[in-house]
């Protein structure tokens, strides 16, 4: 009785694994979980205050579709300063979520026969978004000793190629594409028209290396679509507040679905963003500096049990080898039921990931360690 659209859908492993970790503690066992992408720190107190403000003053109704114009205007001016991306606010939809951002650019963009190119591995659900429109996921090729950065892009576009999906930073890797890496892409969407679809979900998030958006790139203002949010940067998860950038072409026909599905953000959420976006920024320092010491913490240790693993350049992921020990879900189910620590089977995220488990290091470093301890007295055995 259900839609043959959603049949071949896959359950998303991150919640899979989220789930099967709420039940462990449901039963008093003592689980630590490295399964969700979700920051163990406290919103900063700025924004929650600005939300109780909102609502103080009544602000619980209904709000313009894309979004309020203040909070437009402070996405577009934060684009302009932060990613040299010339926009206006009648260029910006405010969703409940980045994913929701994608799940509409996606539908806006693809038709059924189309193509989608993803670089292998990527996150969970841009696939099953490309497969409810009846388009085909092509998955490129990434260079594993380069970050996982993408390699011979070209090979993989045909005439059906309709839309690029760029991640940097990226989930599950960590990766964040450089200006050479990126400029090849730019290239190719320039030279066949084909749309970009850029997630800059993780853009505050990196350590050693520069964030570029694609969008800014001579040439790639009418061909990409950036998307962003609130939840990693600035703790906020729960509030289900993103944001996409998108040209003329595709903004209106995205209203059309934004319009008809979840009306827009929730009102009193959307003036915190404004504080999010024009307050103090030190939170977000605060949090990538402890975020860069747990990463070190995580990579040495799982080095220490001979698992290798590259260290990461952005995001809160580690992608670590464990095919010492087994493929991503056989050592994944071991460490959870063994171990009870929880992480996602890098298959999940593509063929390329198969021996790999993505380890979120967004919890804190006590914890990181005593799984580490765990880890190590469970695979001795193997």
């Amino acid at each position: 009785m259900t839609a043959t659209r959603l049949q071949n859908i896959p359950e998303s492993a991150t919640i899979k694994m989220s789930n099967l970790a709420s039940e462990l503690k449901s039963q008093g066992y003592d689980v630590i979980s490295f399964s969700l992408g979700e920051p163990d720190f406290d919103t900063p107190e700025h924004i929650c205050d600005a939300a109780k403000a909102s609502l103080d003053r009544g602000e619980t109704h209904y709000t313009p579709s894309p979004g309020i114009p203040e909070l437009r205007e402070a996405i577009a001016e934060k684009l302009n300063q932060d990613n040299n991306i010339e926009t206006t606010k009648n260029n910006i939809i405010v969703t409940p979520g980045a994913k929701q951002a994608i799940f509409e650019v996606i539908l806006s963009v693809l038709n059924k026969g189309d193509e989608a190119v993803l670089f292998d591995p990527a996150w969970v659900s841009y696939d099953p978004a490309i497969m409810l429109t009846g388009a085909k996921t092509v998955w490129a090729a990434t260079k594993r000793d380069n970050g996982f950065s993408p390699v011979d892009v070209n090979d993989y576009i045909t005439p059906k190629t309709r839309l690029i999906v760029v991640n940097s930073p990226c989930n599950p890797t960590g990766s964040v594409y450089d200006k050479s890496t990126l400029k090849e892409i730019a290239d190719i969407a320039i030279d066949k028209n084909i749309m970009v679809l850029s997630d800059e979900i993780y853009e505050k998030i990196t350590y050693d290396r520069e964030h570029i958006s694609i969008g800014s790139m001579d040439g790639m203002q009418e061909l990409t679509i950036t998307v962003n949010g609130f939840s990693k940067a600035y703790a906020m998860t729960g509030w289900r507040l993103g944001y996409v950038n998108a040209p003329d072409d595709i903004y209106k026909p995205m209203m059309k679905l934004h319009s008809h599905s979840v009306s827009q953000a929730t009102s009193f959420v959307q003036y915190a963003g404004i504080a999010a976006l024009q307050g103090d920024q030190s939170c977000v320092t605060d949090m990538v500096r402890e975020f860069r010491v747990r990463r070190d913490v995580l990579v040495d240790g799982l080095d220490k049990l001979g698992i290798k693993c590259a260290r990461p350049d952005g995001a809160f992921y580690a992608f670590a080898d464990v095919s010492k020990y087994g493929t991503g879900e056989e050592v994944a189910g071991l460490l959870l039921n063994r171990a009870y620590v929880a992480a996602t089977p890098g298959g999940a995220f593509g063929d390329a990931g198969r021996d790999f488990l993505r380890i979120s290091y967004a919890t804190s470093q006590e914890r990181i360690r005593e799984a580490l301890e765990r880890m190590e007295k469970v695979l001795e055995l193997v």
